[in-house]
């Protein structure tokens, strides 16, 4: 007879609650394309914008030994010979110019006279390369919402083939980027949860806060500050974790001592980024599968494709699967929901970055039959609301979409006037951990 670990029977029971509460279609479409009617419609061009806003402090957030002065946006523009202009973002750690530069110099001479419902056709090309797919990834997503303005519908009704998509989508509290270990950080991030708790937000994922070795943090330490997190939160605030790269605390550690203490306090999930070869990651995250019967075992940011998710679902290194559409684009993360939805699988797609890129991933999770959250970077960000006439908010952990079409959202006049773009890396070495070992 089969055995199931909780960590079955809680994604088996999420599953099962998300499809029961979502009734099937009617009709049933095996593409998000499928008895839509194809108008005439051509590109005429593409642009992009960059970003930036500038913290007057040059102080935004902090981890490891760097500290986070700006933030990017590059919001990619296809334009039609009808009027109709679509948005989309490529991820702007890859460079707002760089991007700015490959779509208009690559992509554009490919795409100009194109139909946008050619989406897979067109942009099916830039996987050689994280950095060169994110230009792509802007393209797709942008295509995507003049689809669904040239049919009159929100790309998430258009994405949603297998079940009816939600209006609303749960939302989670991504932090713990702002605590200094150098400076009261142990407090710092216990007030920070508190706040989210009581902000409205039911789950809160945290990541290592700055140098360990700089800071004096040891995994001793760390586990009795996580105890203490949540003695403070109580047992009804859901917590997560991101990856322990770069504290120093070896996978053996992670496996042997620090997963133990995840299942004592009842984490939601564990996330951890790949660090070797395929095979050498993959193990170790079956690794991960069986140090944690009950937490789940997250991971995926970094897919391009569709083909580099198969592996992972294949072999159950993965129990919620996070890629992200300003990386793969819509058209990939479609297929990567369906693909994880038919194997038991949840997506909560990666989303750090600012609005451009959260409204195709609230598209994606809107979507889905086996969505579970949307991220939310909590440090402050104007790209996240401020470049669109009518944002999307959050309210008390939930957001609403709009019934508009495409993604529902428009740029302000002069975006680019308000937040000019500067160049150069977003981060710096951090000053205070100058001569620290």
């Amino acid at each position: 007879m089969a055995k199931f670990s909780r960590r079955d029977l809680i994604g088996a029971a999420a599953l099962a609650a998300a499809c029961g509460r979502r009734t099937r279609p009617t009709r049933t479409r095996n593409h998000p394309l499928d008895g839509l009617e194809r108008p005439k419609l051509r590109i005429t061009d593409v642009r992009v914008i960059p970003l930036s806003y500038v913290d007057p402090k040059k102080n935004l957030w902090r981890s490891a030994d760097y500290i986070v002065w700006k933030t990017d946006g590059a919001i990619t523009q296809v334009f039609t010979d009808q009027g109709l202009v679509g948005i989309g973002e490529g991820s702007p750690y890859e460079g707002p110019d760089y991007i700015k530069q490959y779509t208009e110099e690559v992509i554009k001479p490919l795409v100009v006279g194109h139909n946008p419902f050619d989406v897979e056709l067109l942009t099916a090309r830039g996987n050689d390369s994280r950095r060169s797919r994110a230009p792509w990834a802007g393209l797709d997503c942008a295509l995507w919402d003049l689809i669904g303005k040239a049919v009159g519908k929100p790309v998430y009704e258009l994405l949603a083939t297998d079940n009816e998509p939600a209006r609303t989508i749960k939302v989670y509290a991504s932090s713990g980027v702002e605590h200094e270990w150098y400076a009261g950080g142990e407090q710092f991030l216990i007030e920070q949860a508190l706040r989210h708790k009581e902000e409205g937000y039911e789950l809160m994922k945290l990541r290592t806060g700055t140098s360990w070795a700089a800071g004096g943090m040891t995994l001793d330490k760390y586990i009795h500050l996580m105890r203490r997190l949540r003695e403070a939160v109580g047992w009804d605030f859901k917590l997560a974790h991101e990856s322990m790269g770069g504290t120093g605390v070896t996978r053996e550690q992670i496996l042997k001592e620090f997963c133990p203490v995840l299942e004592e306090l009842k984490f939601e999930w564990f996330e951890e980024a790949p660090g070797g070869t395929l095979i050498e990651d993959i193990d170790f995250f079956l690794a991960l599968q069986e140090a944690l019967p009950t937490v789940r075992v997250s991971g995926g940011e970094r897919f391009r494709e569709r083909f580099e998710a198969q592996v992972w679902l294949d072999r159950g290194a993965l129990d919620i699967i996070q890629p992200d559409s300003n990386v793969a684009g819509l058209t990939e993360n479609w297929y990567i929901s369906r693909m994880a939805w038919r194997r038991g699988k949840v997506l909560i797609p990666h989303n750090w970055h600012g609005g451009g890129t959260t409204m195709a991933n609230a598209a994606l999770v809107a979507s889905i039959p086996n969505r579970e959250y949307l991220e939310l970077n909590m440090t402050y960000n104007p790209l996240k609301e401020e470049i669109f006439k009518e944002p999307l908010r959050v309210e008390r952990g939930w957001m609403r979409l709009s019934d508009k079409p495409g993604f529902g959202v428009e740029l302000i006049d002069g975006v680019e006037k308000k937040f000019p773009y500067v160049p150069g890396s977003y981060q710096y070495k951090n000053p205070r951990l100058a001569g620290r070992s």
